[in-house]
């Protein structure tokens, strides 16, 4: 029976009584099924939430009015950052691929093969070598341009350590990366030592600290002004430590210098923030190994060069007409000479080759120029030398390096009265034994004149044109004479120490020395004029770096400081663009020192100085 026809006789079926009774019918709401819902963007005043809404709109609007005219916000456009794309995966027959050859098109394989054979391409290295590209996060490719690149194999996206850590821009960037490591760790400091401001890093506080920090100011002013009522006398007392001082401000060492002493530093004459240094073991007896260093300012925790010498340096000093050019003088009596652009550890030129070279170290080089009045390239400079053999000698650079002897300094008998009818006999008395030269110090205007000061305890004053060259002898120190120096502003002034423990002060025109300074019983390794100052010099002795100014007492130095607890030093320098002193020690550290406080004289007391006849107080 069809559907329709069963349903209608159902129908039929119920009685009159049944389809007249009342059928009670519940309707129920289903679940709300939400396919997109959008937030509303306003709220009324009468949310509950209303009052956090109006104070977050309160603070942007403020924010956006900062924004206006501020240094610290920039209008741009940017791009919102699209999101990951989703992966779908469809299960599907594996696709075969295969290579058919049309008209017009080539075959990968007859690409390669049409290459001329002049053309050759980088070989692989084996595939041991290679390591996994995620490794370094870097990988190479070999491309060619004009056509599209084929399918590359997991080999060839593998990567070669070696070609990437000697590759030059991996070294340039790491070398940028370490002078921006080098300036944020030394930024206050290079600040100093260069005088101009230090950067200071703002702090952003909130409203409710800076009302904090008004209120503590102003209880510290009160504290202040309630202490100046209680001690007025206290003002007018001087400040403690208000004279000159010393502070470090970093020190140019590493593992490399360690165990060795410094025994010389000089400026670059072209760049003043490239300093040379010498070093000598100060362990053995030997002196076997020493190290020629180059320091920067923008790294003063590794030096840009490092030349390894065979034996202890004694010397250096760098080239005024080619300030690239650095002279190194040894304990073993070489001369060698390193050009700091190359990174190679061997030298330019060397004497070991030379007839005339030293047989005892050389204790002090220098170039020096010959014409005063050239600039530029016109400059003509000669490098002299001074050993322990006695010979002060003039070197000259052609395809090799040689030198002749300027002059031989003898040893001389001490000069004696001369008695009633005696003649006059030469004050110099040389004989046969050579005396060892310490240093030498050329005058500031006149090339050809320089002192020399020997082990005996004597210095020279010779000249380098003419007969005669020596043109007086002067006799006041008890020991080796380790630095003499010309004044540089009272030209015939010239200062002399020694390891009698004695610093004496000499007129050109007077045999007999002007002043006498002793503060400490021990050696006194260096001394320095200052460059701005006639009247004020430093030198160390073994313990302690003392600052003296004439003009304020001969007696006792201005400042004695103790610059170096954990060894001796050995040698000093004035920094070229600075208020600063360099100290070098036998620990093989070079401390860089702030001057503070250093009185600078007048022009009158300086031209006063420059005009003082023999005998008078300078």
């Amino acid at each position: 029976v069809p559907a329709g026809q069963q349903e209608q006789q159902e129908q039929a079926a119920l009685s009159e009584a049944e389809l007249e009774r009342r059928v009670e019918l519940l309707l129920a709401e289903t679940d709300t099924l939400r396919l997109l819902e959008l937030p509303t963007a306003r709220v009324s005043t009468e949310a509950p939430e209303a009052a956090a809404v109006l104070e977050r709109n309160k603070i942007y609007a403020e924010i956006c009015e900062a924004k206006i005219g501020s240094e610290y916000f920039e209008e741009k456009i940017v791009q919102t950052i699209s999101g990951a794309a989703k992966t779908k995966e469809v299960q599907c027959e594996a696709i075969t691929m295969a290579e058919k050859g049309k008209p017009g098109r080539r075959l990968k394989r007859d690409f390669f093969t049409s290459i001329p054979e002049q053309e050759t391409f980088p070989q692989f290295p084996p595939p041991e070598l290679y390591v996994q590209a995620g490794q370094w996060g870097l990988c190479f490719s070999l491309t060619l341009a004009g056509s599209a690149a084929p399918a590359r194999s997991h080999q060839e996206k593998e990567c070669h350590p070696g070609a990437i850590l000697t590759s030059a821009k991996l070294l340039q960037d790491l070398v940028v990366m370490e002078r921006i490591l080098m300036e944020n760790i030394f930024q206050p400091k290079l600040a100093v030592y260069r005088q101009i401001p230090v950067l200071i890093e703002p702090v952003v506080a909130s409203d409710a600290e800076v009302e904090e920090g008004e209120e503590d100011e102003d209880e510290e002013d009160e504290d202040e002004e309630e202490k100046q009522e209680e001690a007025p006398a206290a003002e007018q007392s001087p400040a403690e430590g208000a004279g000159p001082r010393l502070e470090q401000l970093w020190a140019y060492r590493c593992d490399l210098t360690r165990g060795h002493s410094v025994s010389s530093m000089a400026w670059n004459k072209a760049n003043p923030d490239l300093l040379a240094v010498g070093y000598r073991e100060s362990v053995s007896q030997d002196q076997k190994k020493g190290l020629a260093c180059c320091w920067s300012l923008k790294n003063p925790m590794w030096p840009e060069r490092v030349f390894c010498c065979e034996h202890g340096v004694t010397a250096v000093d760098f080239s005024l007409g080619s300030p690239h050019l650095l002279a190194v003088g040894m304990a073993d009596g070489r001369v060698a000479i390193y050009d700091v652009r190359s990174r190679q550890d061997a030298a330019l030129l060397d004497s070991s080759a030379s007839l005339n070279k030293h047989k005892g170290p050389v204790w002090q080089l220098r170039w020096v120029e010959q014409d005063r009045g050239a600039t530029g390239g016109d400059r003509k400079e000669r490098l002299m030398c001074i050993s322990g053999d006695g010979r002060m000698t003039q070197w000259f650079i052609q395809q090799r390096l040689d030198c002749f002897d300027v002059m031989k300094i003898k040893r001389t008998e001490s000069g004696k009265k001369k008695l009633p009818g005696e003649r006059e006999r030469k004050s110099e008395g040389p004989i046969s034994q050579q005396a060892a030269g310490m240093c030498f110090d050329f005058h500031p205007e006149d090339p050809d004149v320089f002192l020399a000061g020997t082990e005996e305890g004597h210095i020279y004053c010779c000249s380098c044109s003419g007969q005669e060259q020596i043109l007086g002898t002067y006799r006041g120190h008890k020991g080796p004479v380790y630095k003499v120096a010309w004044n540089p502003c009272s030209t015939d002034m010239f200062l002399s120490c020694s390891a009698d423990w004695s610093i004496l002060l000499w007129h050109r025109g007077s045999h007999t020395p002007l002043l006498t300074f002793t503060s400490v019983t021990a050696f006194v390794h260096d001394i320095k004029w200052a460059p701005k100052s006639a009247f004020i010099f430093a030198a160390v002795n073994e313990k302690r770096v003392e600052i003296w100014d004439l003009s304020v007492s001969i007696f006792q130095p201005v400042l004695s400081c103790a610059a170096s607890p954990e060894g001796n030093l050995s040698s000093l320098l004035f920094a070229r663009n600075a208020e600063c002193l360099l100290l070098g020690d036998s620990c093989g550290q070079v401390g860089v020192w702030q001057l503070h406080s250093l009185p600078v004289p007048s022009p009158e007391q300086v031209w006063l100085c420059s005009r003082g006849t023999p005998g008078e107080h300078p």
